[in-house]
């Protein structure tokens, strides 16, 4: 069979099977629901129409209405006659009594109490934020000092003991204050029961020293307390200055390598024997503004946290603070606290022994200088008002006459070169210039290293080697009320460059000593102290080694200028009883 044939019968055979499909049937099902729908949508459009013909016809018989109704939307007069009242319910009340009736704006009224009430606690909420601002700037005030006294003495090189001795512009102040140091831990670092000298006959006792340095610096009271009378157990240097702690523990190092040797030899001199070397701990601390009994030392020997100490308080012997307790007087409360930790760790019997400014000569500075200022002020009243006669005339109008006959002689008869008289006025000799370099009294003579007045209303005095300058204004008669605050700076020639500092009032701190079992003992002046030791067997001869004054001679070896700035410094000491 060939291949047109069999592609005929494909066809045939394709045909008959399509026109016996079982889908003719649907597909005349299908065509008969078409014309099924066809007929009901016909009829539904034919109900439509005839129910919109029943709605025209209701319409226009319903459109004469709706015009006679459109006069009532518009806006029509107001007749208050046909306002009928709001009817009132009464809510029954449990009691049967009827209900009392309000006031309008009883609530919005306050009595006079309530509103002086109210203005009260906004008066102290106002006074409540004012004490905060208040004190956080007094807070960020102190910082600013601490930082400025911190850094000033960080910064402070160490030149060594030979610099001292011979370069230095101030070598006999600074051997005149070692010397006054020594003097007081000679006399007060011992016990009661102490003998005089028995150490140095070779008399030991089991009993040493323990003592607490506040404000040690850089270690420079090592040597003197080496050559204490009483032996040294233990030794303790506190300083909030962590540049001149880490020079404290050198210096103490050194001492070491050199077998304990340091100081001037003390009582006994250079032959006595040499101890061997204390144990000596440096701490960094602000020994004003909190507690010293975190400090582990401390509490292992000892620290009353109250004023009465337990019976197994041991505490130090001596508490020494040379030349650095007036940065407590900033504030009580940081005099206070000083006073706190100098008692919490002083065994009773110890004592308290230190240097500070002499508060009586800065208040006799500042009440001569106040006087002075008052007639310089009063004197330039004077000079502004012009002179009275008692005939109420004024001295011009009594000499009119004469005045103006010798200013028309004047004017008719010039002075001639030939006459010897220059071609300008002559001075008065009143009004002639000072010579250059004359100084008037009272006049400092100005310094490169000591600024000069800024301001003649501040007190302020010294010489070429020290000054005083307050930053503000003192009291007239010299009496510092109250006793803090009062701030000065203070310049030291190869020491102290212009550190702000505080008056120490004497008797505001010895009263508030007491509060702390604190008894005044010793209080000299360090002039007195050179008056009253300088013949001393012991002491005498100790000035001389340490280069006071002269061995052979006796003079003494520091300049007046020196004496005046070392007259600026008590000593004291306290025993805690």
């Amino acid at each position: 069979m060939s291949g047109y044939d069999g592609y005929s019968s494909y066809r045939s055979t394709r045909k008959r099977q399509r026109s016996e499909s079982p889908y003719d049937d649907d597909r005349r099902d299908n065509r008969r629901d078409d014309r099924n729908y066809d007929r009901r949508d016909d009829r539904r459009d034919d109900r439509d129409d005839r129910n919109d013909r029943k709605d025209d016809r209701r319409y226009k018989s319903t459109r004469h209405d709706d015009d006679e109704d459109e006069n009532d939307v518009l806006p029509q007069p107001f007749d208050a006659r046909k306002l009928a009242p709001a009817k009132r319910t009464h809510t029954p009340t449990t009691s049967g009594e009827p209900r009392k009736q309000k006031r309008p704006g009883q609530r919005a009224r306050i009595t006079d109490a309530e509103r002086e009430q109210i203005r009260q606690r906004q008066m102290e909420r106002e006074r409540q934020a004012q004490r905060e601002a208040e004190a956080v700037a007094e807070a960020e005030r102190r910082n600013t000092v601490n930082d400025v006294v911190r850094a000033h003495y960080n910064a402070v090189p160490e030149r060594g003991r030979d610099w001292r001795k011979t370069d230095s512009r101030i070598k006999g102040l600074r051997s005149f204050n070692n010397w006054v140091k020594s003097c007081i831990i000679q006399k007060f670092s011992p016990d009661e029961d102490h003998s005089p000298g028995a150490r140095e006959r070779g008399i030991s006792s089991n009993n040493q020293l323990l003592v607490l340095d506040i404000g040690c610096g850089k270690g420079g009271d090592l040597g003197k307390w080496q050559q204490a009378p009483q032996p040294v157990e233990l030794y303790v240097g506190l300083d909030p200055a962590d540049v001149s702690i880490d020079q404290a523990r050198d210096r103490y190092r050194s001492m070491a390598a050199r077998g304990g040797h340091g100081g001037r030899g003390g009582r006994g001199g250079y032959n006595r024997r040499q101890p061997p070397l204390f144990e000596a701990r440096f701490h960094v601390k602000d020994c004003y503004g909190e507690s010293i009994e975190d400090i582990d030392i401390i509490r292992q020997v000892g620290f009353a946290s109250s004023q009465i100490g337990g019976p197994s308080h041991r505490g130090f012997d001596v508490v020494s603070m040379m030349f650095c307790m007036h940065y407590a007087f900033e504030t009580e409360a940081k005099a206070r606290q000083m006073l706190k930790n100098v008692a919490g760790a002083l065994k009773k019997g110890g004592r308290f022994i230190g240097c500070i400014p002499n508060s009586d000569v800065i208040s006799a500075r500042v009440e001569e200088f106040n006087k002075r200022l008052a007639e310089q002020q009063k004197a330039k009243e004077d000079q502004a008002q012009p002179s009275v006669e008692t005939d109420g005339s004024t001295p011009k109008e009594q000499n009119g006459d004469s005045t103006e006959k010798s200013s028309s002689d004047q004017a008719e008869r010039k002075p001639t070169p030939q006459d010897g008289e220059g071609s300008e006025e002559a001075p008065r000799p009143e009004e002639e210039e000072k010579e250059e370099g004359e100084l008037e009294e009272g006049e400092l003579e100005p310094t490169s290293e000591a600024k000069p007045p800024s301001d003649p209303t501040i007190a302020e005095w010294g010489n070429d080697i020290y000054r005083v300058r307050f930053n503000g204004p003192t009291p007239a008669d010299g009496i510092f009320r109250p006793p803090f605050g009062w701030k000065y700076n203070f310049f030291l020639h190869e020491a102290v460059e212009e550190v702000p500092e505080y008056v120490v009032p004497w008797e505001a701190f010895r009263a508030l000593a007491e509060d702390y079992n604190l008894e005044l003992q010793y209080h000299k002046t360090f002039q007195d102290v050179w008056e009253t030791e300088k013949d001393d067997r012991e002491l005498g001869a100790l000035s001389e080694r340490m280069g006071v004054r002269d061995r052979m001679s006796g003079k003494l070896l520091v300049s007046p200028e020196e004496m005046e700035a070392a007259s600026f410094y008590v000593a004291f000491c306290f025993y805690k009883v």
